[in-house]
C-alpha cells in the first residue's frame, strides 16, 4: 500500500491509523528479512517478533507498535519525498529497534514482553543475544542493498546511532551500581537520550535523507526525533511506575521493583524532600516486595517526580514543534509527523 498526502490522518487517532498504514506497508519487508534468517535464528526472531509461538507454529501477535517506521516514513512525506521508496529504511529501523528490545529484555531480566516471555526465557541467554545481532546485521544489509541514493549515508548515520544508544544503554546498567543520590538528572536526561532519543532522530533522519533533503533539513528532523524521543522516554518511565499490568504486559512497578533510577525516580530523589529520603531508603533495600513497590511508588509522586516528568515531558515536546518548524515551515505539511509525537506522550503503554 502506497501512502500519500492526502491519506495523511492527523491528532491522536489519526496516529493510531497511521500506525496501522505503517505496519501494512513496512511488515511484509520486515518479515520477509528476518524469515532470511538460518532456521534457528529466524526460530527467535519469529517469536520474538509475535509471528509464531515457541515450538514454531504460526501466531497472531502484534510486531510492535511501529511508530519508530511510521516517523521514517513521516519525515519523507512531509519534506516532499516518496514514502514507498523508504520502506526498506523504516524497516532497517525496526530491526535495529528489536535488537535492542532483545538485549534490552536480557540486561533487564524482563520475564515479559508484549504479554508474554520473553525471548531469552524461552531460548535461553545466548540464542536471545545473537538474534538480536543477527537483526543489527540484518538492519544494516537491507540498507546496504538498497539501490536508493541515499542509502550509503543512511547506512552510516545508522551504525553511528547504534553506537550512541550502546553507550546509552551502558550508562544505563552503570547507574545500577551506583548509590541513589549518586546519579544526577542531568546524566539521567543525557542516558535517556542517547539510549531513546538517538533512533527516533535516526528515523526522522532516515526519512529526510530519503527525501533528498539538505544538511540543515536533516539535522532539524534528528533533532525533533530526539526531543520527541525524550518526551517518549519520560513518558514510559512514568508507565514503567504506574503502568496497568494488563495493558503494559509488565508487572505494576516493575522498574520499581528493579530499582531502576529512571527520570521520575531521580528528580524524586534529587528532590531534597521528606519523600525523596524515603524512597532513597527503599532504593538501599536489596529487594522490594509489593507492599514496598507501592510505597516507593507513592514516594515518587510525592516528592514531585511524576508532576516534573509530566511537565518535562510537554516540554521536550514543545522543543521538537520547534524543530520541526526548522526543517518544515508550513507544519500542515508535517501533520503525521505531530500526530505520532502527540501518540507517544498520551499512550498508556
Amino acid at each position: 500500500m502506497t501512502m500519500t498526502t492526502r491519506e495523511a490522518p492527523a491528532g491522536v487517532q489519526g496516529a493510531a491509523v497511521l500506525l496501522d498504514r505503517t505496519r501494512s506497508v513496512v511488515h511484509p519487508q520486515l518479515r520477509s528479512t528476518v524469515e532470511s534468517l538460518p532456521g534457528s535464528l529466524r526460530r527467535v526472531a519469529m517469536y520474538h517478533f509475535g509471528w509464531e509461538e515457541a515450538d514454531g507454529t504460526p501466531a497472531a501477535g502484534q510486531a510492535g507498535k511501529a511508530i519508530r517506521p511510521a516517523l521514517v516514513l513521516a519525515a519523507a512525506r512531509a519534506l516532499g519525498g516518496d514514502p514507498q521508496a523508504a520502506v526498506r529504511a523504516a524497516a532497517a529501523v525496526e530491526l535495529t529497534h528489536n535488537f535492542t528490545l532483545l538485549h534490552d529484555d536480557i540486561v533487564d531480566e524482563d520475564p515479559t514482553r508484549r504479554g508474554r516471555p520473553t525471548a531469552w526465557t524461552v531460548f535461553g541467554i545466548p540464542d536471545a543475544l545473537i538474534a538480536g545481532d543477527a537483526m543489527l546485521a540484518l538492519a544494516l544489509r537491507l540498507l546496504a542493498e538498497d539501490r536508493h541514493p541515499a542509502a550509503g549515508a543512511a547506512a552510516a548515520r545508522l551504525a553511528a546511532c547504534v553506537i550512541e544508544l550502546c553507550a546509552g544503554q551502558q550508562a544505563d546498567c552503570a547507574f545500577e551500581g551506583r548509590r541513589p543520590h549518586e546519579v544526577s538528572l542531568d546524566e539521567c536526561l543525557a542516558m535517556a537520550t542517547a539510549k531513546t532519543g538517538a533512533l527516533l532522530g535516526c528515523a526522522c533522519a532516515l526519512g529526510a535523507l530519503y527525501a533528498g533533503a539538505g544538511e540543515a533539513q536533516v539535522a532539524a528532523m534528528d533533532a525533533f526525533g530526539r526531543e520527541a524521543g525524550l518526551a517518549f522516554q519520560l513518558i514510559d518511565d512514568l508507565i514503567g511506575i504506574w503502568g496497568d499490568p494488563e495493558r503494559t504486559g509488565k508487572p505494576a512497578g516493575a522498574d520499581l521493583a528493579a530499582h531502576k533510577k529512571s527520570l521520575p525516580v531521580v528528580a524524586a530523589l534529587g528532590s531534597g524532600t521528606a519523600a525523596g529520603a524515603e524512597l532513597a531508603a527503599l532504593y538501599e533495600r536489596p529487594a522490594l516486595d509489593e507492599a514496598a513497590v507501592r510505597r516507593a511508588a507513592d514516594a515518587v509522586d510525592r516528592a514531585g517526580g511524576r508532576d516534573w516528568a509530566q511537565a518535562q515531558a510537554a516540554d521536550r515536546m514543545a522543543r521538537a514543534v520547534h524543530q520541526l518548524s526548522r526543517a518544515v515551515p508550513d507544519l500542515v505539511a508535517a501533520g503525521d509527523l505531530l500526530a505520532l509525537a502527540e501518540f507517544v506522550t498520551r499512550r498508556t503503554r
